[in-house]
């Protein structure tokens, strides 16, 4: 049964009022307008709420038994309204986003802190996967929007392009390569070099883009998931590890140093995925939004000039 809240409305305005006429002034609403919201609540729930005659309005034994019934829904109705206008307002609510492992670990989390300042009571919920794992995260509704590195291209999906990524050299400080200002792909023909698995999205943009006679297709060590376990490798001063800018952001190891890779300068774009024509929640819109401010190309530039500075 599909019952008219505005039926309800006019039924119990009429009733506290005991008058059409000053209900559909009080309602705005002419008297016959009124009367056809009456009818037509009258006809979908197959009794008579009201007797009418020219001079005066009763209520039925039925209308006055159901008039506290439809005063509830009323207030329900009301209070749920109410609930989800404060909800935008305030931008209350959940936030679940997918994500690969180094934005989950480095972008993250300062955006997380200025967002639950603003909202403590909100929860927020990471799904720290790989990127194919992001993707398939956000298409299945799991996620609202992911943090991944671009080059999916499914159509039931959008793709914000956020910012520019480059591979770098991480090697521990006491190595050869340490000395120079930047490194060719082509220097680590006689390094012991640590990659990633294959189920990594950043493996793929090496193997693919790099050309095949290049040393990084001739790994000593492979990590499967992870570039810290690699990283960490490093700093024991095992091998080499060409590793996304981002997965150094804000490290302050004394034993790590990063160059920059070059011939060719391999980067990877981070972006933002999210289903195509689905509109975002208030919460994870606000969060979405302070994500952008933060991370835009030209913020992560500026980022990354400053920790070159820095750089030993």
């Amino acid at each position: 049964m599909n019952i008219d809240t505005h039926g309800l409305q006019a039924f119990a305005r009429i009733a506290e009022l005991g008058s059409f006429h000053q209900a559909a002034e009080a309602l705005h609403l002419s008297q016959s307008a009124l009367s056809r919201r009456i009818s037509k609540l009258e006809e979908e729930l197959g009794v008579r709420l009201l007797d009418r005659t020219t001079r005066k309005v009763r209520l039925t034994a039925v209308g006055r038994d159901f008039l506290p019934q439809a005063r509830r829904l009323i207030e329900e109705l009301e209070n749920s309204l109410a609930g989800l206008r404060d909800m935008a307002k305030r931008g209350a609510g959940q936030v679940t986003v997918a994500c690969v492992p180094t934005a989950a670990m480095h972008m993250l989390p300062p955006v997380i802190r200025d967002y639950s300042a603003k909202h403590p009571d909100n929860r927020i919920r990471i799904l720290d996967v790989h990127a194919n794992e992001v993707l398939q995260a956000v298409l299945g509704g799991e996620a609202e929007f992911g943090l991944t590195l671009s080059g999916a291209d499914t159509p039931e999906l959008e793709t914000e392009a956020l910012f520019e990524d480059p591979f770098v050299l991480a090697c521990h400080r006491d190595h050869a390569l340490a000395k120079k200002k930047t490194v060719k792909w082509a220097d680590l023909e006689q390094q012991r070099v640590i990659t990633v698995g294959r189920m990594s999205g950043n493996r793929a943009l090496l193997d693919f883009g790099l050309p095949g006679n290049l040393p990084q297709q001739r790994w000593t060590y492979e990590v499967q998931h992870s570039f810290w376990t690699g990283l960490g490798m490093v700093e024991a001063g095992i091998g080499v590890i060409a590793v996304p800018a981002l997965a150094l952001s804000g490290r302050r190891n004394p034993q790590l140093v990063s160059r920059p890779l070059v011939e060719p300068r391999l980067t990877r774009t981070v972006a933002v995925i999210r289903r195509r024509g689905v509109t975002l929640s208030p919460a994870t819109q606000e969060f979405l939004m302070m994500l952008k401010k933060r991370w835009g190309q030209s913020k992560r530039e500026a980022r990354l000039r400053s920790q070159a500075q820095r750089a030993p």
